[in-house]
């Protein structure tokens, strides 16, 4: 995971899993997934993924090995591997268009689009419920982000940063 190495031990210890794809006897790309609540880096946010959900975040596919659909391959056994555990919501973004054609082949639907916006240390957030989206599913994402306090809205923030 480069400089982020040392995040792997405790990630393991707060209950995240790390599902790895090899190619040639090396990792090719990885990802994680968490039950629990999780930092949102790029968006400055945290996500808590309700009873029954589970978060997919931090998906690398290595450059050497990009464009052969490995990130497809690990989204496809996160989907199985929730589905066995009887989890019935996956959560996953995408920054920027990257993954999204991956991500729309493994049948998620898009739910909420959000812009983040940052200058200094103040960001801006602005959420839309996605066309065709479930209001109940909106509903739902947008109580599973910003953390226990209340659910994320659009507007103004403080940016503040974590590893995690």
């Amino acid at each position: 995971m480069g400089d982020e190495g040392d995040l792997v031990e405790p990630r393991l210890d707060r209950g995240c899993r790390c599902l790895a794809v090899r190619s040639g006897g090396e990792i090719a790309g990885y990802g994680w997934l968490s039950t629990g609540p999780e930092w949102i880096g790029e968006l400055g946010i945290e996500i808590r993924p309700g009873p029954g959900e589970i978060y997919v975040w931090n998906c690398v596919t290595l450059p050497a090995h990009r464009r052969r659909g490995l990130f497809r391959a690990l989204l496809q056994t996160a989907v199985e591997s929730a589905r066995r555990e009887g989890l019935g919501r996956l959560w996953i973004g995408t920054v920027d268009g990257v993954g999204e054609s991956a991500v729309a082949d493994t049948r998620f639907a898009p739910v909420l689009s959000i812009e983040a916006f940052e200058l200094a240390r103040l960001g801006w957030l602005s959420l839309h419920a996605a066309p065709g989206a479930d209001a109940a599913v909106v509903a739902a994402a947008l109580a599973s982000l910003g953390g226990e306090k209340a659910p994320v809205r659009s507007g103004p923030r403080v940016l503040s940063r974590r590893r995690h």
